[in-house]
């Protein structure tokens, strides 16, 4: 083991479905602070240091791209690369084109394929488990981690473990992976004592994964492979061209490797493990007090209990409730029983077949240069709380159907109209016409705030024409 390295692989894909109204399509859980002070994506990111692994690589959609480089740089985590997908096409061709980058280094090392949005409590048996994995891995196994069932759970899909390795391997063969069933055989399951919830995550050498890709999907191996010679990067990001991605197919590593191949291991993995995929996951989790409740944010309840109350933005009053989840944001309330959480996805989907845009994102947007936030809109108008990050500057830009006022509420700003620059500072303000190419930079050493109105005939997003842009979206 001492020879081979270790290369963490986050798979930071998804939409933010289960836990809306909080998770969205630009900001799903992985970003999101669910439980403690870190995102899930710093908590998985952070996890790895106790591996004494290599630099972790991300992988991410294209829209997410600005989220991760922060998040990492807030955690103080570099990253070897973040990899974008122009669009999803699950988790084989995603670890294909990791392992495929590596080869075309000319190196081959273990894989360590995580989701970034999983709770795990115990981390220092995690980073035993991991490096149990590890030494079955490099003899040129098909590692996955099975957790160990707490409860006969019918949302999960399992894993039949079968003959052992030897008792030095904390490994088993597996038999067979199992849809997720109903509740009878759930309790079998668990009876059984050889069943083991599917994780998602693996551990495995890159050609070893390459070679069982090969064998069991040419398919998908030709697809990767074209598109892993085709990918375009830059100081930052490795994007994988999206002409070329959308010829791969879109399969799991389960369905497209791991129940065809004759080299996938299971090891037991009992460190505390949660996905939260639903409120009541959370709940769960979450520290209660006397009445069992979870409250988060500015929170009072009368005769309540059992329930998770989160309040984003304002104050969040609960009164008789039971068994329910309440979680309030600036733009959306979810109200539900607890029992009934997975539907929230039917909520989100009814949302978005109205061709509204509450499921795609929050009233505060995250930019690669800072946020913006919108206040108030109506006919012909929209008024906006900007944030401009130190040494951060927004892309050279023109309007074509809204002028803007910009007021300064903190910070100082550099102003370029049409090519002459202005300084202004705080309580001053400046006027942008129709049609004039501007662009706003925070040159200080504190975060810029300002005020921005917009008027005019049209005050959607899509109205931008930009010139330039640090951050390559020009």
């Amino acid at each position: 083991m001492a020879d081979v390295s270790i290369l963490p692989v986050l798979l930071a894909g998804g939409s933010g479905t289960r836990l809306w109204p909080l998770s969205r399509t630009l900001m799903p859980k992985q970003y999101i602070r669910l439980t403690g002070s870190q995102t899930m994506l710093q908590q998985t990111l952070q996890r790895t240091t106790g591996l004494n692994a290599r630099a972790p690589v991300v992988v991410c959609n294209e829209e997410h791209r600005f989220i991760v480089a922060e998040q990492a740089r807030q955690g103080n985590i570099d990253l070897d690369r973040i990899m974008l997908e122009p669009f999803g096409r699950n988790t084989a061709p995603a670890i294909a084109l990791v392992a495929m980058q590596q080869r075309a280094r000319g190196e081959d090392p273990l894989l360590l394929v995580l989701p970034s949005d999983h709770l795990i409590a115990d981390e220092e048996r995690f980073v035993t488990l991991i490096r149990q994995g590890a030494e079955v891995a490099a003899e040129g196994q098909l590692v996955t981690f099975g957790i160990v069932p707490t409860s006969p759970e019918t949302g999960f899909g399992y894993i039949d473990a079968g003959e052992s390795l030897g008792a030095d391997k904390y490994a088993f063969h597996v038999s067979r992976f199992v849809e997720k069933p109903d509740q009878t055989t759930a309790e079998k399951f668990l009876a059984a004592g050889n069943f083991y919830w599917n994780s998602g995550m693996f551990i495995f050498r890159a050609s070893v994964y390459l070679e069982e890709l090969q064998n069991a999907r040419p398919d998908i191996y030709e697809a990767c492979e074209n598109a892993a010679q085709a990918i375009e990067a830059d100081a930052y990001f490795d994007r994988v061209p999206a002409d070329v991605f959308q010829a791969c197919p879109d399969e799991s590593i389960d369905y497209a490797v791991m129940e065809k191949t004759d080299k996938a291991v299971v090891v037991p993995f009992d460190a505390g493990w949660n996905d939260l995929g639903s409120w009541s996951a959370l709940w769960e989790v979450e520290d209660k007090d006397s009445d069992e409740n979870v409250c988060i944010g500015d929170v009072i309840t009368s005769s309540s209990s059992n329930s998770y109350i989160r309040g984003e933005s304002r104050m969040v009053a609960a009164i008789g409730i039971d068994n329910m989840v309440v979680v309030e944001t600036k733009d959306a309330v979810l109200v539900a029983h607890k029992d009934c959480v997975q539907d929230v996805k039917k909520i989100v989907q009814e949302i978005k077949a109205s061709n509204r845009s509450e499921h795609h994102t929050h009233a505060k947007v995250y930019r690669p240069w800072g946020d913006y936030e919108s206040i108030d809109e109506g006919h012909r108008f929209q008024v906006k709380r900007i944030t401009v990050k130190p040494g951060e500057k927004l892309s050279l830009q023109m309007h074509y159907h809204r002028a803007e006022h910009w007021i300064v509420v903190k910070g100082t700003a550099i102003v370029e109209r049409n090519g002459e620059e202005e300084l202004l500072t705080e309580n001053q303000s400046t006027y942008i016409p129709i049609g004039v190419t501007h662009r706003l930079t925070n040159p200080g050493k504190m975060p810029l705030e300002l005020v921005e109105v917009q008027s005019g005939a049209y005050v959607g997003e899509d109205d931008i024409v930009r010139f330039e842009d640090t951050y390559g979206r020009a």
